[in-house]
Parts: C-alpha cells; structure tokens; sequence
C-alpha cells in the first residue's frame, strides 16, 4: 500500500462559507443594521399585541372543581337489582352497569329518573334528594 492509496474513513465535508451572500450565515457575524443596530431599539414583539387581546381572569385559572361522579338512575336500579339486594359501586362494576376509571372505583351518583318498586339498601353512594324520596317509599333504605 502506497501513501497515495490511502483513504480517509469518515466522509469528506464541505466548508460552511459565511459573509459572501446567499443564506450562508445571514450576518456572519457583523450583526444586523439600522433599528435593530441602534441603541435602544424598540421592536414590539407581535405577541405582546395576542397576549393583550385575552381576558384577566380571576381566581386560580389550574384548579378544577369537576364532580367526576358517575350517574345511574333509579329505573336501572330496577330492571338490574332484586329486592334487599345491596347497592354499592363493586355491585354496579360486578353487573356491569358502570366502569372503573383507571382502575379506580367511581363515585357513584343516584338520580331520580324513573320507578322503583324494589326494596333496595343504597350504601356509599351520592344520592339526590327525589332518588331517596323514591327508594325509602318503595320500603328500602340510604346509608350515606
């Protein structure tokens, strides 16, 4: 092997070459002129202009005050529950009538749509006011 047959091993590389016009490197270095050249520029960044546009809002803008309680009604009570049977959220998961929220259990929430004629026990569950009027005069009971 002769020192002319050598070759390099990484791949040959072009020059960057700035200052010559084109989009080599814009400035290459020199900086900019006129009023971005002057002392105290004032260039107003267009989103100050956006940001100005939107509403001051009061109060802590992060916190969320959302009721995640999942709702079942009285009349699906009926058709899926006998009478002294339980009502609890693990009841509701068994028959399939609610679903767990990233492996967690949901808060339950009982509304007053529709009849009930069955003796239930309501237990761990949030409860309206008309949901338990119904259920206490069907004979079952809330235990809150």
């Amino acid at each position: 092997m002769q020192i002319h047959e050598l070759k390099p091993t990484h791949k040959p590389r072009d020059r960057k070459i700035v200052g010559r016009g084109g989009k080599k490197g814009t400035y290459s270095g020199r900086g900019g002129k006129g009023q971005t050249a002057r002392s105290g520029r004032k260039v107003v960044p267009i989103i100050r202009e956006l940001i100005k546009r939107y509403p001051k809002l009061k109060g802590y803008r992060g916190l969320t005050l959302e009721d995640n309680s999942v709702v079942v009604n009285i009349g699906v009570l009926e058709k899926h529950f006998k009478d002294a049977e339980i009502v609890n959220p693990e009841n509701l998961i068994t028959k399939k009538l609610i679903r767990t929220v990233k492996g967690k259990v949901p808060a339950v929430k009982i509304l007053g749509t529709g009849k009930i004629t069955k003796k239930i026990i309501v237990e761990r569950c949030k409860i309206s006011a008309s949901a338990k009027a119904a259920i206490e005069k069907a004979g079952g009971s809330v235990k809150i």
